[in-house]
């Protein structure tokens, strides 16, 4: 019975993750580019990317399509991995998570305009968690990578 309920827990994490990634964050990126706001390329330049525009549409497509394929259980390591990556830039390149947390626990300091100009981490820190511990588990049986072979998984000496 464990199995069942593990591979429920997979699909719950994988469809939340995956079309919340793709709805509030890939589509709209997707929209802007298609319409041609320069706002996030400008922000991926600032970043220090070479090819601002090229890198962002890589950016908004990892995270719609992607997103997608992670709901469905298409590929999901693959996808949850470059979601993963993707979401590490934007909490510790963009959101400077690690001095906010250093700021936050006292052990530096920082001019109210940094902490205005970096934005909040916590977004992209929680889909990191959870792109990871999809990138390590996998899509589960109730998924399209688990149709593909059987729906069996390995069996692990302690199931």
């Amino acid at each position: 019975m464990r199995r069942g309920v593990d591979d429920l827990a997979l699909l719950l994490l994988r469809v939340g993750f995956g079309l919340g990634m793709a709805l509030a964050h890939g589509l709209p990126k997707v929209l802007a580019l298609i319409a041609g706001d320069p706002a996030f390329p400008q922000g991926v330049a600032k970043l220090g990317f070479p090819y601002p525009v090229a890198f962002a549409w890589m950016s908004a497509l990892t995270e719609l399509l992607g997103g997608i394929c992670v709901a469905l259980g298409l590929l999901t390591r693959v996808f949850a991995g470059l979601n993963a990556f993707n979401m590490a830039v934007a909490a510790f390149v963009r959101h400077h998570a690690h001095q906010q947390l250093l700021g936050v626990v006292g052990l530096r300091a920082f001019p109210e305009e940094m902490w205005k100009a970096w934005g909040r981490p916590e977004s992209a820190l929680l889909y990191l968690a959870g792109f990871t511990a999809l990138l390590l588990m996998g899509a589960g049986a109730f998924s399209l990578d688990g149709a593909m072979v059987g729906g069996k998984k390995p069996r692990r000496k302690y199931d």
